[in-house]
Formats: structure tokens, C-alpha cells, sequence
């Protein structure tokens, strides 16, 4: 069963590698445990770029873009390690900022930046790494992040009034997961394959349905991917108003299983 759940493509770098890692995800969480610092809903917004950045990074390590003395801590899964430790500390370096408000100085805006310079730099290596080797693409990618941004937006306004309590984190949970379906459709649209055996079951069971014919043959994974997203928002409206920084905790972990992947996916397609 655990293995219809897990991509294909896990792996674990070697020992030495993997002790740095454990230690310093050790190091920062044990930090954070003892400091606790606020976790807000523009908190765990303000890590969503720190999602992209590690997904970019394992994308750049599957197209051998990453430099042999540091491939090892950007494959899969642990790109998701690396990105946490860094990440963590920064948020330790700052946590004595304001964790309320958008702004450069306070906690939230301190991770956005940082995260969004990250992954920013991580792609521009990648893009310049495909250039190089003339395989850059950009149409299908570009198309799948607009179509995403439009249904996760489009949604969001039909709900809003109902599952709004959410917040950040809920609007994230829902571009996420519909990031993940749409980039997934673009992926088998490109002749690339799904690669997690239960996903790639519920895709081969849409392509028999009459939608895959004007659709495409993903349009049941999307569909569920977007009335998941929809319901967890329905299912934590409660939970966010009885424990708002703990439910944005528990939303940003849903929203990474679907940013992350989504983000992932169009960096790899657009470099491969």
C-alpha cells in the first residue's frame, strides 16, 4: 500500500550527506521548539516561496544543473530537508520581528523575500542551463501557471463568502493542489509520466471516460485535485477559528503537498 502512495524517483543521498542534513533539521527544529515563535497565517504564507525553491531545486537536480559537490542534497526527498533547515534558520534569525503583518522588516516578509531571491536564483541557473543545451520551454509551462492561477482564482471568489476564515494559507492550499492537477495535465500533454502510482491510476481511469476527449486525459485527476483543495478549506473553517495559528500550521503543510509538486513540475517541463 505505501508504496502505491510514494512517487518513484526517492532516493537518499549518501551517509555523510545525509548526517549534515539530519543534524542541521535537528539543530534548526530543536531551535524552534524551544523558541516557539508565533506561527501566523502570514507566517506560513510568507514560506510559500520556500516551497517553490525546493521543488526548483530537486527540478535543477533532475536535469544535472546542480554542481556534483552539492547534487546530493537536492534530490528527492531531501531538497524538502535541506529547504527546511535553511528556511528555519532564517525564520530564527528574524523571529523576534512582527509575525502579523506584511511588511520587509517583519517576519513574513523577511521569509517571502528570502525565499523568492532563493528560488528566483535557483531557476535563472536552471534557464540558463537549458539555454545552453537549447532545450528551454516556456509556452506549455507559462500556460499551465496562468490557467492555475485563473481556476484557483475563480474558485476562491465562489467560496470566499463561506471558507474566507481561511485566510492566507487556505487560498494557498487551493492554488497549490490546483497547481499540482494543471501542471500534471501539462506534463501528459508533453509525453511526461506521472510518478506516483496512485495518481497515475486515477489518470489512466480518466483517460477511458468521453471527457478525455475534449479535456485531456488528466481532466479526473484535476477534478479531484480541485474539489479536495475546496473541501479542506470547508473542513477547517471551524479548526481556524478555534486555533488560528495552529489550523495555518496544519494548512500550510496541505498547501506544500500540492505547491511544491506543482512548482516542480512546470520548473522540469520548462528545463527537460
Amino acid at each position: 500500500m505505501l508504496a502505491q502512495l510514494l512517487p518513484t524517483g526517492v532516493d537518499l543521498p549518501p551517509l555523510p550527506y545525509l548526517a549534515a542534513v539530519a543534524l542541521a533539521v535537528a539543530a534548526v527544529g530543536g531551535a524552534l521548539y524551544r523558541r516557539r515563535p508565533p506561527v501566523t497565517p502570514r507566517v506560513v504564507t510568507g514560506f510559500a516561496p520556500w516551497m517553490v525553491a525546493g521543488a526548483s531545486g530537486y527540478a535543477l537536480f533532475q536535469v544535472d544543473a546542480v554542481p556534483a559537490a552539492v547534487a546530493p542534497l537536492f534530490g528527492n526527498p531531501i531538497v524538502y530537508a535541506t529547504t527546511f533547515a535553511v528556511a528555519g534558520a532564517v525564520w530564527l534569525a528574524v523571529a523576534d520581528r512582527p509575525a502579523d503583518r506584511w511588511a520587509l522588516s517583519s517576519v513574513p516578509g523577511t521569509l517571502a523575500v528570502t525565499g523568492s531571491i532563493v528560488a528566483t536564483l535557483l531557476v535563472a541557473a536552471g534557464v540558463a542551463t537549458a539555454l545552453a543545451r537549447g532545450l528551454l520551454t516556456l509556452a506549455w509551462p507559462l500556460g499551465g501557471l496562468v490557467l492555475s492561477v485563473a481556476l484557483a482564482g475563480g474558485i476562491w471568489l465562489g467560496v470566499r463568502d463561506r471558507v474566507g476564515v481561511t485566510g492566507w494559507p487556505g487560498l494557498l492550499v487551493l492554488f497549490g493542489h490546483t497547481l499540482d492537477g494543471v501542471s500534471t495535465a501539462v506534463g501528459i500533454r508533453l509525453g511526461f509520466g506521472e510518478q506516483t502510482p496512485l495518481s497515475a491510476r486515477l489518470i489512466e481511469a480518466g483517460a477511458g471516460l468521453p471527457p478525455a476527449n475534449l479535456l485531456g486525459e488528466a481532466w479526473l485527476f484535476v477534478l479531484v485535485k480541485l474539489v479536495v483543495a475546496t473541501g479542506v478549506l470547508f473542513v477547517f473553517r471551524e479548526y481556524v477559528r478555534e486555533a488560528p495559528g495552529e489550523a495555518a500550521l496544519y494548512l500550510g503543510v496541505i498547501a506544500a503537498v500540492g505547491l511544491g509538486p506543482g512548482a516542480h513540475n512546470l520548473v522540469l517541463f520548462a528545463l527537460a
